[in-house]
């Protein structure tokens, strides 16, 4: 794909390395794309990552992941955007690790990822770790990914309940990095209502954005301390720049433990008018395209029309010119006149019935041996 130097979608993006005095591990990328034809949707895509492991140099994993998941994305096709984002997220994963194994002072450095990516007004996404997407819309808020901690999966199996998690002391462990020795399984399940199973969370890859929508990524350290509810209220009450600034001092006013970073994506309507206009475009070709063809098949009809009906009678008259020659000359046997063909019609291929793929389910999880946010000493 081609990269552009400005996104059609307003984007704020703001990081804070939190109130306890560490290195700032979280990094983020926002870029835009074309597919360089004609009508093309706008492509844009948003990568946050939260390094873990401060003394594993959980900056270089982060920047790492961005560069690396961005790279992939701008060297495809952008035809396939979940396998995309998850070959893209392997290969950020196994660059982590080799890197990390070919450095000591990096050894077991990793990185959480969420990435996001509209296409037009098409929206996927692909997670690992416990870096949010949340999608405000009508003055609601939906969570789209699903951490990958152990706390969640605690909740999801009965062990703990929801009023039990807040201060539990396995908080920050995470079941999924980049750069684990086990190749994480990038998330792609998008989840639009509560009590989705996985392959109905699957299948929403490719859901439609509104005018007016905002997505937003988030690492930890913002909704460790910040409630959904709050999000959504300032969002509401404020522009997207001063509501994330607002947000980020909310979160230090309650202690700042982590780095803090959100990027806001907002929907414009040109957005939703662009893909009007490349589908207008794409079905004024298509029609063209149909009436080159029935004019093809008109004309085909009409020349074999003329041929049957003037053939036969020059056969006629040449046999009739025949039957006058002079007396004495010799008798020619007339050829027989030609037959009609079998009238055939031209045959169409019918187009083969074709599915959404079922992506693969978890993997299975890996277990950080740190939590991710290893205070600073």
């Amino acid at each position: 794909m081609k990269r552009l130097p400005q996104s059609e979608y307003p984007v704020v993006a703001l990081t804070h390395p939190g109130m306890k005095g560490k290195n700032n591990e979280d990094c983020f990328g926002v870029a835009s794309f074309s597919q360089g034809a004609l009508g093309a949707r706008p492509i844009l895509l948003a990568v946050l990552s939260d390094g873990i492991g401060g003394h594993r140099a959980g900056e270089v994993a982060s920047a790492v992941a961005v560069e690396q998941i961005s790279r992939v994305v701008q060297d495809s096709d952008g035809r396939q955007p979940a396998a995309i984002l998850r070959r893209a997220i392997e290969t950020a994963s196994e660059t982590i690790r080799v890197q990390a194994s070919q450095h000591s002072e990096q050894s077991g450095m990793g990185a959480t990822c969420a990435c996001a990516w509209i296409a037009g007004d098409q929206l996927y996404t692909a997670t690992v770790g416990d870096s949010r997407i949340y999608l405000l819309r009508g003055g609601a808020i939906r969570r789209l990914s699903t951490d990958h901690t152990w706390l969640q999966e605690a909740v999801e199996r009965g062990v703990l309940r929801p009023e039990q998690v807040n201060g539990h002391p396995n908080a920050h462990v995470i079941r999924r990095y980049l750069g684990s020795p086990v190749p994480p399984e990038a998330d792609l399940r998008l989840r639009l209502r509560d009590g989705e199973d996985d392959g109905r969370a699957l299948a929403n890859q490719g859901t439609r954005v509104l005018a007016g929508d905002v997505l937003l990524l988030t690492s930890d350290g913002l909704t460790d301390l910040v409630s959904d509810e709050e999000i959504l209220q300032a969002f509401a009450a404020k522009p997207a720049e001063e509501a994330g600034r607002g947000l980020i001092d909310l979160a230090n006013e309650r202690g700042g433990h982590d780095n803090i970073t959100l990027v806001a994506v907002q929907v414009p309507a040109r957005a939703r008018a662009r893909r009007g206009a490349a589908g207008a475009l794409r079905w004024a070709w298509t029609g063209c395209a149909a009436l080159a063809l029935a004019a093809a098949l008109l004309a085909s009809l009409a020349g074999g029309w003329w041929v049957f009906n003037r053939r036969p009678a020059a056969t006629l008259a040449a046999t009739a010119t025949q039957t006058a020659a002079p007396p004495g000359a010799p008798t020619q046997t007339p050829s027989a006149l030609p037959t009609r063909a079998e009238a055939t019609r031209p045959v169409f291929s019918t187009p083969t019935a074709t599915r959404a793929a079922v992506l693969p389910p978890d993997s299975g999880p890996t277990l950080t041996p740190w939590p991710t946010n290893t205070p600073a000493r």
